[in-house]
């Protein structure tokens, strides 16, 4: 028995099949390239979070401050190099010895968690204790030096939070860790860190709908407060009116 060429099998099929098909081979195509550009976009998320790295410009007297949200219990590690402004070859050079750099981290109460002066390049821990809005601030000690008065300042600054900030390589080789048991290690590390985020997203929730519940009650008041004025304005007037018609012999 001899085999029918596939298009007139295509042909032979309902139109309404060979319609659904069509347009769910089309459908397809087009998720393929938008699910490829979610999953990259995961990805790129994945990779970056919990790094920031990033450089400014500072001037002599200058103070340059950051907010870092950090969950509670969270150790945070800070490097940071620093360039001078050569106005003659009118480029950044890396900076004298003498140059240095004060930090100064600040908790979300406002009370001075680091405060310590740094080289021209350096490396700067702490370790979080208050979830919320951490400030951290840097700047110079250029006013002691006259070689940089009036001149520019570029600081490198790379800030890990969590178990980014741990250094996997060395802490492998003192504890002498195969490479599957440091890879659990660094998934502990991952599941850890994900239970502070979502312990401090609670918190943000609970801070949050307090506030929410705080303003609510206090519009509840001021519309009393209001409907209370508004009525005693009210008899105030007609008392002034009915005592404004009587002297008047109106009524």
């Amino acid at each position: 028995m001899a085999k029918r060429p596939a298009q007139a099998r295509w042909a032979e099929r309902p139109a309404h099949a060979r319609w659904a098909e069509r347009n769910t081979a089309g459908v397809t195509a087009r998720r393929l390239p938008a699910m490829a550009r979610l999953v990259l976009l995961l990805l790129l998320v994945l990779c970056s979070s919990g790094v920031r790295a990033l450089y400014f410009h500072i001037g002599e007297t200058e103070k340059r401050c950051f907010i870092e949200e950090i969950p509670d219990e969270t150790m945070v590690i800070g490097n940071y190099r620093t360039q001078m402004w050569d106005k003659q070859k009118e480029v950044f050079l890396p900076s004298t010895p003498g140059l240095g750099m004060h930090v100064e981290v600040k908790d979300p109460e406002g009370k001075v968690v680091l405060s310590r002066q740094y080289g021209s390049e350096g490396r700067f821990t702490f370790t979080s204790h208050t979830p919320g809005d951490h400030q951290i601030c840097l700047h110079s000690n250029s006013t002691k030096m006259a070689l940089f008065a009036g001149g520019k300042l570029r600081v490198h600054l790379d800030i890990q939070v969590g178990e980014h900030a741990n250094n996997y390589p060395e802490i492998a080789a003192k504890d002498k860790l195969t490479e599957l048991q440091l890879r659990a290690r660094q998934l502990l590390d991952q599941v850890e860190q994900i239970q502070k985020e979502q312990d401090y997203q609670r918190y943000r929730e609970e801070r949050f709908r307090l506030t929410s519940e705080s303003t609510n009650q206090r519009v509840l008041w001021w519309s009393i407060a209001q409907t209370v004025i508004l009525i005693l304005t009210g008899i105030w007037q007609m008392r002034h009116l009915k005592s404004f018609f009587e002297a008047k012999k109106l009524v």
